[in-house]
């Protein structure tokens, strides 16, 4: 099993790339209808009401996970966002622990892979590596 430690900071790269990615897209479904629509198709939401600041954030956020830039403190950021969605918006008192039932399984997921990085940082091809060795 040692033999498969030189590939983690390469899976972490991809975890991050792709768990950024698909951050990203949640942001431009709620502004651009792409690729679904989160406004039931009545166009994008609104840019000053809570799901706008989440989309926002998801757009920046996302992008600057896949580049590996700022990855820390970024992370940081999405882990907070995804835990208030988990526990103010899916969760109540009753079904708190039961991420399946309040649909908020994956609010929680997210919350979890990117607190992850704040303690793992971004993995390989990341732009904060270039930052680091400077």
């Amino acid at each position: 099993m040692d033999s498969l430690n030189k590939f983690q900071p390469y899976m972490l790269a991809l975890l991050r790339i792709i768990a950024g990615y698909m951050f990203l897209l949640h942001g431009t479904a709620k502004f651009f209808e792409f690729p679904i629509s989160m406004a039931g198709g009545n166009g994008a939401v609104e840019f000053f009401s809570l799901y706008g600041i989440g989309g926002l954030i998801e757009i920046t956020g996302g992008i600057l996970i896949i580049l590996g830039l700022f990855t820390r403190p970024a992370a940081f950021m999405l882990s907070g966002q995804m835990a208030y969605a988990y526990f103010f918006i899916h969760a109540s008192v009753e079904n708190v622990l039961l991420p399946v039932v309040n649909q908020g399984e994956l609010a929680a997921l997210y919350a979890l892979v990117f607190c992850y990085f704040v303690v793992s940082g971004a993995g390989a091809f990341a732009f904060d590596n270039r930052h680091n060795k400077g």
